[in-house]
């Protein structure tokens, strides 16, 4: 944590246990304490089954902690009832997931406006926005396509897209290279970098030594068996 610089997000001491109190009980994560900083780009590095997807769920308000605090902006968050937790997540992260969660029968811009329709925006600034967004992202013109008619980068920038439609401070991706081949790798990290330019905190959760070793990364905390290992800043 920098001297006097109040981390963005904190988790303190969070573990996460599935099935508890059951056959199949799982510790997912132990104990493990992160600092997030505003505008920095942090990865959670750590081989699968590492623990690394459960802890970057807690850091984004997706799941609570079975046990220990969640901070953002320095207010404790774990036990806030779901309705404002939604608000939270709704106000503050964007989420690029593994498998993109596209629905793949309906048009680009549909799937980018999906996040706002909770929050009732005017109709044609809800478009207006994702348009944007879209011609940032140089896939404007395929905006009334069907997701299941793009390719695998294609739908990767739209996924990028809906991340960004509701303005987030904080980009949270897990996996986010996975079904991507080198070169669309390299194109999304580009992205990633810009966006972070821009003033977007990431947070990334990977195994890929393409976006852990990247010049974007401020700092990597590694996991193994639930655990943080280390984080190294750079």
């Amino acid at each position: 944590m920098r001297q006097g610089v109040e981390p963005l997000i904190q988790t303190q001491d969070v573990t996460k246990i599935y099935n508890r109190h059951m056959a199949d009980e799982v510790k997912a994560v132990d104990r493990a304490s992160v600092d997030v900083q505003e505008g920095e780009v942090l990865v959670l590095r750590g081989p699968s089954g590492s623990g690394k997807t459960s802890l970057l769920s807690m850091l984004g308000c997706m799941s609570r902690p079975t046990e220990g605090r969640i901070l953002v902006g320095g207010k404790n968050v774990s036990k806030l009832p779901e309705r404002f937790l939604t608000q939270i997540r709704r106000a503050t992260f964007g989420f690029i997931f593994q498998q993109l969660n596209l629905i793949r029968e309906v048009s680009v811009l549909e799937n980018v406006i999906l996040p706002l329709y909770p929050a009732a925006e005017d109709w044609s600034e809800m478009i207006r926005g994702a348009k944007e967004i879209l011609a940032k992202l140089d896939i404007e013109k395929k905006s009334s396509s069907k997701v299941k008619q793009l390719s695998g980068g294609e739908q990767q920038r739209v996924a990028i897209a809906r991340a960004l439609i509701n303005r987030p401070s904080i980009i949270v991706a897990d996996e986010p290279t996975a079904h991507l081949d080198r070169d669309l790798s390299e194109e999304f990290l580009e992205i990633l970098a810009g966006l972070n330019r821009e003033g977007k905190t990431v947070v990334i959760g990977t195994h890929d030594p393409l976006v852990y070793e990247h010049s974007f990364v401020s700092r990597t905390v590694s996991m193994r068996d639930g655990r943080v290992e280390e984080g190294a800043g750079r």
